[in-house]
């Protein structure tokens, strides 16, 4: 069992690092980074040119009925937080996840706060 969970984590950090060649955040459009542990959602808003996250929401702390309303409340709260650092336009890293779930829940939540992707 030990092993078949070590290649799921190694299939995923091949796939981040397919993703990431194509995805590079800017200071015009930065990256959107998402990570999804089994029990919380990590979001954050990361200017690869200066090194620096503009913003960030997760699941910690926040109480909701199921991971996707949680995931959708993430979205919106990272709306907000990008509208506040003046972030308009973002390119999204789903981080070698499947965009499928919570991560497409973060990502249609973000796009319906008014973040364009």
């Amino acid at each position: 069992m030990a092993d078949a969970a070590k290649d799921r984590s190694l299939a995923r950090l091949r796939r981040q690092k397919s993703v990431r060649k194509r995805v590079v955040g800017s200071t015009e459009r930065p990256r959107v980074c998402v990570f999804r542990s089994a029990k919380h959602l990590f979001v954050q808003v990361i200017d690869d040119a200066n090194a620096k996250t503009l913003a960030s929401a997760s699941t910690f702390g926040v109480k909701s009925g199921s991971k996707l309303e949680a995931a959708a409340n993430v979205g919106k709260a990272l709306a907000e937080a990008c509208k506040s650092a003046g972030v308009e336009s973002v390119v999204f890293d789903r981080n070698g996840f499947r965009y499928h779930g919570r991560v497409k829940a973060v990502a249609d939540a973000a796009r319906e706060g008014g973040l364009r992707f």
